[in-house]
């Protein structure tokens, strides 16, 4: 049997609180999202500012993320037109996101979860889900 990592509330926080500094210090208020390793939601979170329209975008990035254990930046180019995912983002109701900004989290080797964010343009939300990864990072460390 092996084990596994997991990813516990006051881990998730932390990914959060740092993806919410570095989504105010570029000046773009994000939606937040993050999923344990099978892309079930544990927090989300709504900026005041941040778009309506990207509230499931930030979901469907961590739920790809954790799935598909890449980034969704990575995950786009196997689901382009003639690629061997094509059409996956049609797949699980809709849930795979093939846009940058949804990232793994990944503890040990092991793929716990993933992180997504949505609101800006593409970097500044891969840059803000990054910053929740580091945090996490340093966190465990």
């Amino acid at each position: 049997m092996k084990s596994v990592p997991k990813l516990g509330l006051d881990d998730v926080r932390v990914m959060v609180a740092a993806a919410e500094r570095e989504a105010r210090d570029i000046g773009v208020d994000m939606d937040i999202a993050v999923c344990d390793q099978g892309g079930h939601l544990l927090m989300f979170v709504r900026m005041d500012e941040a778009r309506i329209s990207s509230i499931q975008i930030a979901m469907d990035k961590a739920f790809t993320a954790a799935c598909a254990r890449r980034s969704t930046r990575d995950y786009a180019a196997s689901a382009a037109p003639g690629q061997p995912a094509f059409g996956i983002h049609a797949s699980h109701q809709g849930r795979f996101a093939i846009f940058a900004g949804g990232l793994p989290i990944v503890v040990d080797g092991h793929t716990v979860g993933g992180i997504g964010c949505s609101s800006g343009h593409p970097d500044q939300d891969e840059a803000v889900a990054r910053a929740g990864l580091e945090a996490l990072s340093d966190h465990l460390s």
